[in-house]
């Protein structure tokens, strides 16, 4: 089979949102910290052929990798975590399974045969649980099963990880199921039943835990532990004790506490390359937790009542915040409530605007007032993607005297389409995957706001959208003051506008948040912050 890598497989129960993908994360930052090569995949049990098409309320944030793919959020914290970039190998949904099953079915790859779920579909599963590790890049592969197990969904994933058993061999692959240990109140104590059913519907589906990861609101005592032990057939020292962190970068720490690593390793018979290099990750979390300043800023969307909607502008907003010792309040407020009327109100106290990326026309109206208002009270203002092109239509309606100029998005006739469809993107009728997607170069002004941040000429940054800047208006927009400071050197396509007299006005086409890493804060976010309390500075 070619496999150099060993695997680690995560699953859960009781409950979804257990936090797996923290785990995993965290895990996989352990690892990394001891100088072992590591990665970390996601497989989903939903039938979309990836989360592109989402409302973002189903399943949170649509994450885009530099390859271009339409991901699951949890790659955001694998790379936030980790400081390494995934692919679209690094996230497979069922269906892309059961897509990849039928083509070669309509291919004639089956040669006659009656396709089933085992071992057609489990074979395709397993050939990309081991995709990544067969060049011999990685050490270990981490591998998050979505959903949770007792789910019809999941059955197909949990007997591939069955099967992968027989495949790997001893000691080169470990199960670690993340279950909920429940506190009754009204009792005055933790319960371990539920936990025991979990693995039972594991057991039942041939698939043994080796560790038990659980998460919990209070301690374990070591009675509590020894019962879980026993009635789910693992070692003592297997049950891991994951308590309810205040910060998820806190998460890492906490299972060294716990040595989880340690108890990986030793499974799994990997000897340490090194001693654990942490010395960054708690610097860190030394500044996070103890900022000398703090500032407030308005995140306007139209999905503010699901903040997972917004994870990877909300986590760069801590990790460049905290590169400046700031504590950054993000107060996410919906577009669909801000009017002419109470504009003022909701954003006089604010520091800063940021107007966030999304699709379609709703909020709109909202939008279009959050910027003014940033724009005429000089108030540092960030927009991204939509964001962007919102500051773009409200520079032609107010400065430039285009009082119909708007998108071809939000309408297809009007009079000055500043903002409309790109000509490769007119005859697509299918939604998933057909957007500008994934990183592209750009080529920054000297001595723009944008240049200043970045220190360097030649970025890459990550796309997703259809709708672009008309160039047909640039010089009308950089003659009253808006210019283009950064643009596609391949086809001129506009990438980030700012307005010169303001303290801080930057739009960006593409979105920085998905680069963003504990380690390597967006250097937009770490100004724009700079901005902010630079002003607020100069009010006080």
């Amino acid at each position: 089979m070619g496999l150099s890598a060993k695997h680690i497989f995560i699953t859960g129960g009781v409950t979804s949102s257990l936090g797996k993908g923290i785990i995993a994360a965290s895990l996989a930052k352990l690892l990394q910290s001891r100088g072992i090569s590591v990665t970390i995949q996601k497989f989903d049990p939903y039938l979309n052929i990836d989360p592109g098409t989402l409302n973002p309320y189903e399943h949170g944030e649509c994450y885009v990798t530099e390859d271009g793919a339409e991901t699951d959020l949890d790659l955001g914290h694998y790379e936030r975590f980790l400081n390494a970039t995934t692919s679209q190998d690094n996230n497979v949904t069922t269906g892309r399974i059961y897509n990849n099953v039928i083509t070669k079915e309509r291919k004639g790859e089956f040669l006659g045969k009656t396709v089933q779920v085992v071992p057609h579909i489990t074979d395709e599963i397993k050939n990309n649980f081991y995709k990544l590790g067969r060049d011999g890049k990685y050490d270990v592969i981490i591998t998050e099963i979505g959903g949770c197990v007792g789910d019809i969904e999941s059955l197909p994933f949990v007997e591939a990880v069955r099967q992968a058993r027989w495949d790997l061999g001893p000691n080169n692959i470990l199960v670690i199921h993340l279950t909920l240990i429940p506190y009754l109140s009204a009792a005055k104590e933790l319960k371990t039943k539920p936990t025991q059913h979990s693995v039972k519907q594991l057991l039942e589906a041939g698939v043994q835990p080796d560790i038990l990861v659980c998460r919990t609101e209070h301690h374990l005592p070591s009675d509590v532990k020894k019962k879980i032990a026993l009635f789910c057939n693992v070692q003592l020292n297997c049950v891991i004790e994951a308590m309810d962190a205040t910060s998820i970068y806190d998460v890492p720490l906490l299972m060294k506490k716990e040595r989880l690593d340690e108890r990986v390793m030793s499974k799994l018979k990997i000897s340490s390359k090194s001693n654990t290099e942490l010395e960054q990750w708690k610097d860190f979390l030394g500044r996070l937790k103890n900022p000398t300043m703090e500032v407030d800023v308005a995140l306007i969307g139209k999905y503010v009542s699901l903040p997972d909607a917004y994870k990877s502008i909300i986590e760069s907003f801590i990790h460049a915040g905290t590169s400046l010792e700031c504590k950054v309040n993000l107060h996410l407020i919906s577009s669909e409530e801000v009017n002419k009327d109470n504009v003022d109100k909701k954003l006089q106290d604010m520091d800063g605007v940021l107007v966030a990326p999304g699709f379609g026309i709703r909020g709109l109206a909202g939008k279009l007032d959050a910027v003014k208002f940033a724009r005429i009270n000089q108030i540092p203002y960030f927009g991204i993607c939509l964001g962007m092109q919102i500051a773009v239509i409200e520079f032609a309606n107010n400065v430039l005297g285009l009082a119909e100029a708007s998108s071809t998005e939000i309408k297809p006739d009007c009079k000055d389409p500043v903002i409309f469809l790109m000509e490769g993107q007119k005859d697509i009728t299918q939604m998933g995957g057909t957007m500008r997607l994934g990183s592209y170069p750009c080529e920054l002004v000297k001595g723009s706001r944008a240049f200043t941040a970045y220190g360097k000429q030649k970025i890459t940054e990550r796309h997703r959208h259809r709708y672009e800047f008309n160039n047909k208006y640039l010089k009308e927009f950089e003659k009253h003051g808006m210019i283009a400071s950064g643009k596609n050197p391949d086809k001129g396509l506009v990438e980030i506008v700012e307005i010169k007299d303001h303290p801080w006005f930057v739009g960006t086409q593409f979105h920085p948040e998905y680069k963003s890493t504990v380690l390597n804060p967006h250097p937009l976010f770490v100004r724009f912050i700079k901005a902010m309390i630079d002003k607020k500075q100069n009010k006080s």
